[in-house]
């Protein structure tokens, strides 16, 4: 849900934007928070500069909400071009690989459709080196360019869907349904590999976080040229996680809450839930622990500053 807000509110909610191509997911961040004036800023996922879709930007107190955004399903549309290895695993790095145009026309749809099953459920894949991945301390990418050539430890991922939406050899455009910190280009190099061939990521975007769909989402220009009309569709933090179960709070208990005092709430599943106002504004997020009093985890508003 979003509303208009009144002069002098605080900024405090969640943005959908369709970031561009080009600019880090840190620049946007810094330009959406620079043109609405919020005081503080994070995204839920960082998507590279040559990558565009969806980013899911926090404001002011919703910045405490990223762990649980960050967590979400997402969903990319990505073309992978078969006969190329890069540095970067994408279009952006130095070509350090190529295969003989012949070995790579032997791969059409058909053959290329039947690598993705190999590549659903649970897998395990290396991020690329030139990634944020930190080992040791130091952040790949970094090393990467001191030139250092430092593996990255195998992680595991989940692709949900695999699917294969066009195919004009030796490019092939997949759709991507996967858990966080999976890496499509790293995806896309394993795919080559299983066929026999290099391959590097050419084009990415995000489609989706759940729940949230970049249809929804605004442009950085539109934003910059707009802010009032942004900030009209700032999703409400409590709108936001509104995937988490929810609790209807008394006066006296959202008191309770904005001082630090546990309540109990046996009407709520256990786990994660949203302690609401009776306005429907996020008070904070607690683990509900049945008849026993729940942990706080977040307080939200106050202070001077609504959460709303």
């Amino acid at each position: 849900m979003s509303r208009r807000r009144k002069a002098g509110e605080a900024i405090d909610g969640v943005l959908l934007v369709d970031k561009p191509q080009g600019p880090t997911s840190f620049t946007v961040v810094k330009r959406v928070q620079r043109a609405l004036g919020a005081q503080r800023a994070g995204h839920t996922g960082t998507l590279d500069p040559m990558a565009t879709g969806l980013l899911v930007i926090c404001l002011g107190q919703a910045t405490r909400l990223v762990p649980y955004l960050m967590a979400a399903t997402k969903r990319y549309r990505g073309t992978v071009r078969l006969g190329i290895a890069t540095t970067t695993l994408d279009a952006e790095g130095d070509v350090v690989r190529e295969d003989a145009p012949e070995q790579v026309a032997q791969v059409d749809a058909d053959a290329f459709a039947a690598a993705l099953p190999g590549f659903t459920g649970l897998i395990e894949q290396r991020p690329p080196a030139f990634s944020a991945i930190k080992v040791d301390g130091q952040r790949l990418h970094a090393l990467a360019r001191a030139g250092e050539e430092v593996e990255a430890p195998l992680r595991t991922v989940t692709i949900e869907s695999l699917r294969l939406v066009g195919a004009a050899p030796p490019d092939f455009e997949i759709d991507v349904t996967c858990s966080k910190g999976t890496y499509i280009r790293s995806l896309a190099a394993d795919l080559a590999g299983a066929l026999g061939l290099a391959g590097h990521l050419v084009a990415l975007r995000r489609l989706g976080s759940a729940p949230f769909s970049v249809d929804d989402g605004l442009s950085l220009d539109a934003i910059e040229a707009d802010p009032a009309a942004a900030l009209a569709r700032l999703l409400r933090p409590a709108d936001a996680v509104a995937f988490l179960p929810g609790v209807a709070l008394t006066p006296a208990e959202v008191d309770h809450l904005r001082h630090g005092r546990r309540c109990a709430f046996p009407s709520a599943p256990p786990g994660v839930a949203r302690a609401l106002d009776a306005e429907g504004r996020l008070v904070a997020l607690v683990e509900a622990r049945g008849s026993e009093p729940a942990d706080i985890i977040r307080v939200f508003g106050g202070g001077g500053s609504r959460a709303d």
